[in-house]
């Protein structure tokens, strides 16, 4: 069995391309990922920044919320940006009507916390398990987590706030590192992938 991981984007909305060039280059073959049959075939996921309330929508619409669910409480790894981040949230702050989350990391979080749009900025962040200095990150009408379980580990914080957390086979980043060529942490995700395969 070959040591390369197929790694899926979920690709109903949002930076898909970004994320299958920054997987690639880490090691992982990687393709889109928009209806069940093609979950199925992948070792591990990851569900892009985009609108969250959109891609719940959307998910839903194309069968893929319950196929979600189900592998995510089967182990298998995932990892999510952004919007990514709320949809693998057990709850959301203020969600949107009918807005739903595959959930895999106890956490609550908050949309927008960072701000609107025209408030986005870049930090550099230090996230616990990446070595080479701190990760540039970008943020974009970006969650913060408000709270974590017992089994959630946060990994890294940013103006006092969470912002990246790992709750065993699942990784997920209020920030997008898919888009600023440093691919530390998608390398930790197929290191993730894996340790699992």
């Amino acid at each position: 069995m070959s040591d390369t991981p197929v790694i899926g984007v979920l690709a109903l909305q949002g930076d898909v391309r970004e994320h299958l060039i920054a997987l690639a280059s880490a090691d992982a073959q990687a393709r889109p990922v928009r209806r069940p049959e093609e979950l199925a075939e992948v070792d591990g996921l990851v569900i892009p920044g985009g609108e969250s309330t959109t891609m719940s929508k959307l998910a839903v619409l194309f069968g893929m919320m319950e196929p979600l669910r189900e592998r995510v409480r089967a182990g298998m790894p995932v990892y999510g940006t952004c919007a990514g981040m709320i949809l693998l949230a057990e709850k959301i702050l203020d969600p949107r009507s009918g807005q739903e989350t595959v959930g895999g990391i106890d956490m609550i979080v908050r949309r927008n916390a960072f701000g609107r749009q025209n408030e986005s900025f870049e930090a550099a962040v230090e996230v616990d398990g990446i070595d080479g200095g701190p990760v540039e990150g970008v943020f974009i009408r970006a969650p913060w987590v408000e709270s974590v379980g017992a089994e959630a580990e946060v990994i890294a914080e940013h103006g006092g706030h969470i912002v990246a957390v790992r709750q065993r086979n699942v990784l997920a980043t209020s920030f997008h590192p898919e888009l600023t060529g440093d691919h530390r942490v998608h390398a930790l995700f197929v290191d993730m992938v894996r340790a699992v395969k």
